[in-house]
């Protein structure tokens, strides 16, 4: 059994998405990052950035008892090798899909955040934050849209790769034009129509009927952390 602690973000539904079509055992455990529940001293000896997900194991196919990890694309990685399923066989292509997991991890998560904190989190905007942002994200889609041109998927077929960079094309709220990406949004409308990305997507709604950022504390919350938040 896998207990996957969630919160309602991109990083949340990569592993409910993974879980939901590969149909492993998983109890959900809600953390909701808004009320402080990431500095839980029992969530920070799972997650120790008190960041979600995180998810602990509780049969790994290794000694040494129930297994803990932190960091989405680890676990994605982690749970595509103990089920066999959403990675390619092929060395060569299992070498292509952890490039795309890592591009992800590293380049579009990190970029469309910023994208998403000083379009619409910041308390006053700055011009040139937000073009910087945007004009990256717009970059990111354009790669992605390159590397899907004659592609169903990111490595030919369905993987984590898809899963992890799914959550984060979000054109609207990141002020691209999906139209400019024909092969992007093709893609997206794809996974969309995935049954385990819309039973993933439901999920999230009965755990977090609000998810916008609505009062002064959840910002501070949010957005205050610094090295003296690390406990």
């Amino acid at each position: 059994m896998l207990d996957l602690y969630y919160w309602t973000t991109p990083n949340g539904h990569k592993l409910t998405m993974f879980l939901e079509e590969t149909g492993l055992p998983y109890r959900l455990k809600p953390v909701n990052i808004s009320r402080g529940d990431q500095f839980d001293p029992d969530f920070l000896a799972i997650s120790p950035n008190n960041r979600i997900p995180a998810l602990v194991d509780h049969a790994p196919e290794m000694p040494g008892g129930p297994l803990a990890m932190f960091e989405s694309g680890a676990m994605l990685l982690y749970l595509a090798d103990k089920s066999g399923k959403l990675i390619p066989a092929g060395a060569r292509m299992r070498w292509q899909c952890i490039q795309w997991l890592f591009w992800q991890m590293a380049g579009l998560g990190p970029m469309a955040g910023q994208n998403h904190h000083f379009g619409g989190y910041a308390v006053e905007p700055i011009p040139y934050a937000i073009d910087r942002y945007v004009n990256e994200t717009g970059r990111l889609y354009a790669v992605l849209d390159r590397q899907l041109r004659g592609r169903e998927f990111i490595v030919d077929e369905y993987s984590i790769a898809d899963i992890a960079c799914y959550p984060w094309i979000q054109p609207e709220r990141q002020r691209q034009n999906i139209g400019e990406f024909p092969d992007l949004e093709r893609w997206k409308a794809a996974i969309a129509a995935r049954p385990a990305t819309q039973r993933a997507y439901a999920l999230a709604k009965t755990v977090n009927v609000k998810p916008a950022i609505s009062d002064e504390e959840s910002r501070k919350i949010l957005f205050g952390q610094g090295r003296h938040t690390v406990r």
